[in-house]
């Protein structure tokens, strides 16, 4: 065993880790921050999520690729990275995400990755960006595979959103319609290569559909999306 190997031992038998979805200190599994129980939440394969019929962006929200149901321990772990400080979670999270981006590519190559930006007062607040952050992980590990991959934050807000947390399916459109925009010095970026949107969650898909619509309005519709999690899965 390497000197990292016992380093990390050690570091279980001193320190436990926390999984981040069940709140047990336990050994590490293959994710860091995760047991072995709900680290098998999110190491499926990637399958096709689409927001329920009826919902608003069900027409306007391109393919969408996610890797698990959100269901529990799912919702806490990604809660754990985005909202608790757990930012050791971002780069598992990161390289679990990117098997959903290449799916969502649909072939691809190159390609840019679009994260789904937060507001400046989460960002603040958070001390991160973790979609971003994550991003940053799901291209180095595409580019690992061979896949030229690099991350655009080519989105910004452009006035203020509430929580969508608190609002329902209606309300949630109306509060990010004309919500974001291309920053003017990724324009001319976007052009060059196919974009995948990345998120952590898609429940209305209302997120995704103001995200596309922004893209699109700057010449270049997204070819898929990719997310850790979908309310509703196609399979």
């Amino acid at each position: 065993m390497g000197l990292k190997s016992w380093g990390l031992l050690l570091a279980d038998l001193i320190l436990p880790v926390e999984c981040a979805g069940c709140g047990e200190s336990r050994s590490r599994s293959a994710l860091p921050g995760l047991c072995t129980l709900c680290a098998l939440s999110l190491s499926g394969p990637p399958v096709p999520a689409r927001p329920p019929r009826g919902e608003e962006g069900f027409v306007r929200v391109p393919p969408v690729h996610a890797l698990a149901a959100y269901l529990d321990p799912v919702p806490e772990i990604i809660i754990a990275q985005k909202e608790h400080g757990r930012l050791d979670l971002a780069r598992p999270l990161g390289e679990e995400l990117a098997r959903a981006a290449e799916a969502a590519a649909a072939g691809a190559d190159p390609l840019w990755l679009v994260p789904v930006p937060s507001t400046r007062a989460a960002t603040v607040r958070r001390g991160q960006d973790p979609m971003l952050r994550m991003a940053r992980v799901a291209a180095g590990r595409l580019r690992a595979s061979g896949r030229a991959a690099a991350v655009l934050p080519a989105l910004t807000h452009r006035r203020r959103v509430a929580d969508q947390a608190a609002l329902g399916r209606q309300a949630r459109a109306e509060n990010l319609d004309g919500a974001l925009a291309v920053r003017a010095s990724s324009a001319r970026l976007l052009g060059e290569r196919p974009v995948v949107l990345l998120d952590d969650v898609m429940t209305s898909g209302a997120t995704l559909a103001e995200a596309a619509r922004a893209l699109r309005a700057a010449g270049n519709a997204p070819v898929g999306a990719a997310v850790l999690a979908a309310t509703r899965l196609s399979a």
